[in-house]
């Protein structure tokens, strides 16, 4: 496969990533109200009525991620081809990739579990409670950290490599420290789910965690998806469809 069908193949699968991301989206909007997690009877009623969607969510999490794990290699190519001297920085970010894309599927393990502790009579709530409890961090601070160093990293060596245009690293940057702005909510004492900056709060674990990340993967999709002709290093601009080849 030649570096082209790698771009093409790589950028609509962070398209692709993106699009099953916002399908996803509502059905957890849909699940009702959180209970507190002190409530071990209504966690378990919670995990019990919204069994189906919770698995479906999770099956659609490892498509995301295997779309994600695409698009990271392509990526990490391109800045390899463009500049060989930024392929370390291309592999740190790659490895950090999948470090995030585990961590995620950790993280959707222990959610599948509080549906199969729910659905396997007696349930038991302190179980429950356990699950969720070990998954708020890896959902929240910890993938934040994470798809920070991410996009910081992909950014600069992007840009730097003379792989993408510089517009991507700034677009990489903001994400990155949008990213960075929610992950001290692992130190606010008091949990709450329908709260917004808390450990367990939807501004981590839902806008901040889904949203910084979503634009800068459509911005360098799209990109390499218009991409033509070799990888070139430097300082020149990429060459595009549509634009003059000489």
């Amino acid at each position: 496969m030649n570096d082209v069908k790698v771009r093409r193949w790589s950028g609509a699968a962070g398209l692709a990533a993106i699009a099953l991301f916002f399908m996803e989206f509502p059905f957890y909007l849909v699940r009702g109200t959180f209970p507190p997690v002190t409530e071990t009877l209504k966690l378990t009623e919670f995990a019990a009525r919204n069994a189906t969607n919770i698995m479906i969510c999770v099956f659609w999490d490892f498509l995301i991620l295997t779309m994600v794990t695409v698009f990271a290699a392509g990526l990490q190519d391109l800045i390899r081809r463009a500049d060989p001297r930024m392929e370390w920085i291309g592999i740190l970010f790659f490895g950090v990739s999948l470090v995030y894309v585990t961590l995620t599927l950790i993280a959707d393990s222990l959610q599948a579990a509080t549906v199969v502790d729910a659905l396997t009579p007696p349930a038991d709530g302190s179980i429950l409670r356990s699950l969720w409890e070990s998954a708020y961090l890896m959902y929240g601070s910890v993938a934040l950290f994470l798809m920070a160093v991410m996009m910081a990293v992909a950014g600069y060596a992007g840009v730097a490599s003379g792989a993408l245009p510089s517009f991507t690293g700034w677009i990489g940057y903001a994400g990155a420290l949008s990213c960075l702005a929610f992950v001290p909510s692992m130190f606010v004492k008091h949990v709450d789910p329908s709260g917004f900056y808390n450990p367990a709060g939807w501004g981590p674990t839902a806008i901040a965690s889904g949203f910084p990340l979503a634009v800068w993967m459509i911005s360098d999709s799209i990109i390499m998806l218009r991409m033509s002709g070799p990888a070139m290093g430097g300082t020149r601009e990429p060459s595009f469809h549509g634009r003059d080849q000489a």
